[in-house]
């Protein structure tokens, strides 16, 4: 079993971020202010060009391919949320076997080395840093399309349309869970409610009863 899990708003305190040519660190948002810039950082989304002529996506992919000792001080996607789900699935499960759905990147291997960031799908987020529907973003999908290894997501509705499209071409049984009083539905998606009373950040507790071995959903999608 593959698992998907969205991103987080708290990042660790430690997360490194890419860098301008003069050193400043970059702030990734959805939407950057006007003037927003100082001498320490900048603001930037993460398709814009940078001052070296490619896109920071296309930076932080090269970053990736050759990081040498890592001089930027990047954390691995599943250890640069605060919350301690994270490392819990990547230790039970396998760090090869968890993704990261990210509002600013896509999804994303949880051991690919990620910059500090502010961007979410979350209705209720800041305007800089919240993602609308005609917002322009080159999202990753990652995921090898053709394993035929069940894929569990984790993560609310706001995220869900994304994890339906950048896995549209993924071969194995795609599985998510809800708790919403309304089944949701999407082609090639089977759900599974998680019984919580939990309405923030429910998805926390499902995967914190997922490692521990208390919910199957897996069991319930596909009767295995």
């Amino acid at each position: 079993m593959n698992i998907v899990i969205q991103c987080a708003a708290q990042k660790m305190a430690e997360a490194g971020s890419l860098q301008t040519s003069d050193g400043r660190r970059v702030r990734f948002v959805a939407h950057p202010p006007v003037d927003g810039d100082t001498d320490r950082y900048i603001y930037a989304h993460p398709d814009e060009v940078s001052d070296d002529g490619r896109s920071w996506r296309e930076r932080l992919l090269a970053y990736n391919e050759s990081p040498r000792t890592n001089p930027l001080g990047l954390l691995p996607a599943y250890a640069l949320y605060r919350h301690p789900v994270y490392h819990s699935l990547a230790q039970r499960f396998g760090v090869e076997r968890l993704w990261i759905l990210s509002a600013g990147w896509g999804l994303i291997p949880g051991s690919f080395l990620t910059p500090d960031y502010d961007v979410t799908f979350a209705g209720s987020a800041d305007q800089m840093v919240k993602r609308r529907k005609k917002d322009v973003f080159h999202d990753w999908a990652m995921i090898d399309g053709d394993t035929h290894k069940p894929l569990l997501f984790l993560g609310g509705q706001a995220y869900l349309p994304h994890f339906h499209r950048l896995t549209s071409r993924y071969r194995g049984p795609r599985v998510a869970a809800f708790n919403s009083v309304i089944e949701p539905h999407y082609d090639g998606v089977r759900f599974v409610r998680f019984e919580t009373s939990a309405r923030t950040n429910w998805h926390y507790g499902c995967a914190k009863a997922l490692v521990e071995g208390s919910f199957d959903p897996m069991a319930a999608a596909l009767g295995a």
